[in-house]
């Protein structure tokens, strides 16, 4: 991928154990912060996306776990940017708040 919406984070190395959860992104680690993937290059980190793909698809697909929970900021779940959404991870899946109901957007990996 190229090096596009760089940042430095001072003070901070992301890694194995550096306090944000990881997830395995097309073919590297990521790390979660606020919400978007951040990928440790040299100087630096780029901005990942979960992309919209077969495995993590953009669509109506109600799930019924989510019983009367409401995911949004402060639900007690993790954020993470799928496209141009924000979903949340749940027992390592993406779930998208859909009016009434969840939709299940997929699998993502947390390492």
């Amino acid at each position: 991928m190229p090096c596009s919406n760089t940042h430095t984070h001072e003070n901070h190395i992301h890694g194995p154990g550096c306090g944000h959860t990881a997830i395995r992104h097309s073919g590297h680690t990521d790390y979660l912060v606020d919400g978007k993937l951040h990928h440790p290059h040299g100087d630096h980190c780029d901005e990942h996306v979960v992309e919209y793909s077969d495995v993590n698809p953009n669509e109506c697909k109600p799930i019924h776990s989510c019983g009367e929970h409401v995911h949004g900021p402060n639900c007690g779940h993790e954020a993470i940017q799928h496209g141009d959404h924000i979903d949340y991870i749940v027992d390592g899946r993406l779930h998208h708040q859909h009016g009434n109901h969840c939709d299940d957007h997929g699998p993502v990996e947390v390492v």
